[in-house]
C-alpha cells in the first residue's frame, strides 16, 4: 500500500494513544506465568502483540476478548505445554527474544522463528547468557531464528550486559524464574524497566539496586486487572509534528511516562520544546499522564551516550525534527540501530537525502544539518514501521506532497496511525 502524505498546516485536537507495545508484550507473559485469571485493558492491537498471543496459545494458555477486555486464564509457572508447531513471533524481536528466556525453562522442547526480517536480526545476545544458566539451544549460524529450544534446567547466574538492553535483560529475568537460585543482570546503563516493574506488581520475588536486578527462583506470580498506558513512542510522531507545525497545538491523553522511556521528551526540552503534563497518575507501577504540546522553535543537538537506550525508538523522528530545527543535530552510539527492522541509519539518511536534506551517515549515527527546505519525494519504508510514521511526519513539513511506500508496516506497532493523524490534521 502506497500512503500520500500533504503538507498540514497545524496539528489541533485530542488523542488517545494504543497501548504501549512493550507492556502489552510483558502484561501477557506475565499474565500467562500467574496463577488465576488476568483482565487486561487497552492491550496494543499491533501485529507484534497478536504475536505473542499467538505464541501464547500455542503454549496452551487461554486467551479471549470480552467487550474491551483481554482475559488471560493463567496457567502458572508449571502450566505451559509443548506446542504441536514451531511459534512464529512474526517481526517481534520482544516476542522472540522474551519468548525464549521463558522456553529455555520449561519440561519441554520447542522452536521459535518468525518472519524474514526477523530471522535476520542477532539473537547471539541471548543465546550466550541463556547457555551460560545451562540452556540448550541451537540457531541458525548460531546468531539468527529459528531457535531450538531442547528441555534443560537452568541454574541463575550474574551477567554484565556489554550494552544495555531492555529485551536481553527481560529474557534473563524470565528465564530466572525458572531458574535454581538466584539470577542477577546489570546493565552499563538504564534500558525501560518494564519487565521487572510489572514483576514486582504481581509478586515475584525481585530487587532493584540501580542498574543492578536480580530474581529469586521460582517467583510466584498472581493474576489480577491490569491496565496498559497509552505509548510513548507512538506518541513521540505527534509530539514531534506539532512542535514543528506553526500554530499546532495538540493533547495526548494518558500516556505512560515511565522515566526510562521519556528520552524523546527530554530530547525535545533540550532542543528548545516545552512539553506540559496534566492528569498525573500512578497504575500498576507505570507513571501516567496527558502530553501538551505546542509548535516551537528548536535548536540542534548533540545526541549519544546513557540517553541512547531510553530513545533508540525515536531516533527516526528525531532525525526528521533535527532537519527542521537550527543548526547542526549529532547522533552517536547507536549502531544498535543498523539490527532492528531494517538498517534504521541507512534508511533515514537515504531517506533525508531524497527530501533533499543535507545529512551525513556515520557508522554509529549521523549529522542533520537543520532548517532544510524538505521537497516531494518517494519514500522507501524498507517494511519498518518507525521509518513510515517518521517519514509521514516529514510529509507533513514538506513542499509538496510525500508517498510512502509499504506504508501498511505501520499495522506492527500502531494499526491506526494514519487515521489518528487526520483526526488532527488541521
Amino acid at each position: 500500500m502506497k500512503k500520500v502524505i500533504a503538507p498540514a498546516k497545524k496539528l489541533i485536537g485530542e488523542i488517545v494513544m494504543p497501548g504501549d507495545k512493550s507492556i502489552s508484550h510483558r502484561a501477557l507473559m506475565l499474565a500467562a506465568l500467574a496463577e488465576g485469571k488476568s483482565e487486561i485493558h487497552h492491550l496494543s492491537d499491533c501485529q507484534d502483540v497478536k504475536s505473542t498471543v499467538n505464541c501464547l496459545r500455542e503454549l496452551g494458555v487461554e486467551i479471549r476478548q470480552e467487550d474491551n477486555r483481554t482475559i488471560v486464564e493463567g496457567v502458572g509457572l508449571d502450566g505451559l505445554q509443548a506446542p504441536a508447531k514451531t511459534l512464529d513471533a512474526g517481526n517481534s524481536g520482544t516476542t522472540m527474544r522474551l519468548m525464549a528466556g521463558i522456553l529455555a525453562g520449561q519440561k519441554f522442547g520447542s522452536r521459535i522463528s518468525g518472519d524474514a526480517s526477523l530471522r535476520k536480526r542477532p539473537m547471539k545476545r541471548i543465546i550466550n547468557p541463556l547457555r551460560d544458566m545451562g540452556a540448550k539451544i541451537e540457531a541458525d549460524d548460531d546468531n539468527f531464528a529459528p531457535l531450538s529450544i531442547e528441555k534443560s534446567r537452568l541454574t541463575g547466574i550474574e551477567h554484565r550486559l556489554p550494552l544495555a538492553s531492555a529485551q536481553v535483560k527481560s529474557c534473563l529475568l524470565l528465564a530466572g524464574m525458572f531458574a535454581r537460585g538466584e539470577t542477577v543482570v546489570e546493565e552499563p546503563a538504564f534500558s525501560r524497566d518494564h519487565t521487572e516493574r510489572m514483576l514486582k506488581h504481581m509478586g515475584a520475588d525481585i530487587s532493584v539496586n540501580e542498574r543492578r536486578v536480580a530474581i529469586r527462583s521460582f517467583s510466584k506470580l498472581s493474576g489480577g486487572i491490569l491496565t496498559i498506558p497509552g505509548d510513548i513512542s507512538s506518541a513521540s510522531f505527534f509530539l514531534a509534528a506539532a512542535a514543528l507545525l506553526p500554530g499546532s497545538e495538540i493533547r495526548i491523553k494518558n500516556v505512560g511516562i515511565n522515566p526510562t522511556r521519556i528520552g524523546i521528551l527530554e530530547a525535545l526540552e533540550r532542543m528548545g520544546a516545552t512539553v506540559n503534563f496534566e492528569n498525573f497518575f500512578v497504575q500498576n507501577n507505570e507513571e501516567i499522564s496527558d502530553i501538551i504540546m505546542k509548535s516551537q522553535e528548536l535548536n540542534g543537538i548533540k545526541i549519544d551516550g546513557s540517553l541512547i537506550p531510553r530513545i533508540i525508538d525515536e531516533i527516526p523522528i528525531i532525525a526528521v525534527i533535527a532537519s527542521q530545527a537550527s543548526g547542526e543535530t549529532i547522533i552517536r552510539d547507536a549502531k544498535e540501530l543498523r539490527v532492528k527492522e531494517t538498517d534504521r541509519i541507512t534508511a533515514v539518511v537515504e531517506n533525508l537525502k531524497k527530501m533533499g536534506a543535507e545529512v551525513t551517515e556515520l557508522p554509529d549515527g549521523m549529522i542533520i544539518q537543520g532548517n532544510q527546505h524538505l521537497k516531494t519525494a518517494k519514500i522507501d519504508s524498507y517494511g519498518d514501521h518507525r521509518i513510515a510514521m517518521a517519514f509521514a511526519v516529514a510529509g507533513l513539513v514538506a513542499e509538496g506532497e510525500t508517498e510512502i511506500d509499504d506504508a501498511e508496516c505501520v499495522d506492527i506497532s500502531y494499526p491506526d496511525f494514519f487515521r489518528d493523524l487526520e483526526k488532527i490534521y488541521g
